[in-house]
């Protein structure tokens, strides 16, 4: 705990075998209370793993619903526990687990709701071996969606975030897409349920046993993306009204 807010990281996992021991060694246990691993169906020894490292919290989908559905589960289970703070950390190894008392302090101290890891602050990005196109296409998007959204963001893409248990319990997250395209759904919430979004500088590594979308899947999430900025402007400026707005009472 830090200021008596319990933390708790969630791990949305796929086929995570390879790399998901290293994250769990470097996992903070001095602050965080627990850690909840839900897998997406995985086909190899992730839940093994993590069972032989001793992990509680272990939920298995009897089939593979997606990445945003692999969230939902997380998010409903650490609110179950009474998190105070919720860090979402990928099982892969491309963010580091080093960041979680940063990223946990800044929400205990009652400055930020959100943080997120960003991989664009600094030069860390092409660094860690990011794909060119990856970075350009990412740089594009972030662009347009700050004009939409009328915000300043480094990256609306990380896949490190942390965030206070009331900005959870207020979206409505259940209503995103069970795809890739969740993450940046939540992001829209958050700033139309009037949170402010802080960013701290994550170091990043790209290596084969990271996941990662193909070419075909990219552009899918880009054009995913787009469309939820356009929501979020047309929602707010009143032209249409979209469900995943409606915030929780």
């Amino acid at each position: 705990m830090i200021l008596d807010k319990k933390i708790i990281v969630v791990l949305p996992a796929f086929n995570a075998e390879k790399t998901i021991l290293k994250v769990l060694n470097e996992i903070p246990n001095d602050i965080v209370d627990d850690v909840i691993l839900v897998d997406d169906n995985s086909t190899d020894d992730t839940i093994l793993i993590a069972k032989e490292y001793g992990l509680q919290n272990i939920i298995k989908h009897e089939k593979n619903l997606g990445y945003g559905a692999n969230q939902k589960s997380c998010y409903d289970k650490a609110l179950e526990l009474k998190a105070d703070i919720i860090i979402m950390l990928h099982p892969d190894y491309q963010y580091t687990p080093k960041l979680i008392h940063s990223m946990s302090y800044l929400i205990a101290n009652d400055l930020y709701d959100v943080v997120l890891g960003s991989r664009i602050l600094g030069k860390g990005a092409l660094k860690g071996g990011m794909p060119l196109y990856k970075y350009i296409s990412n740089r594009i998007l972030t662009f347009v969606q700050n004009i939409l959204i009328n915000q300043k963001l480094s990256e609306y893409h990380s896949g490190y975030r942390a965030y206070s248990s009331k900005v959870l319990k207020r979206i409505n997250y259940e209503e995103n897409s069970n795809d890739f395209v969740f993450d940046n759904q939540v992001i829209s919430q958050i700033f139309m349920a009037g949170f402010e979004i802080a960013e701290i500088t994550c170091p990043t590594k790209y290596f084969p046993e990271a996941s990662s979308i193909n070419f075909k899947r990219s552009l899918k999430y880009g054009f995913g993306c787009l469309i939820t900025s356009g929501e979020y402007l047309f929602h707010k400026i009143g032209l249409i009204k979209s469900s995943i707005y409606k915030e929780n009472e």
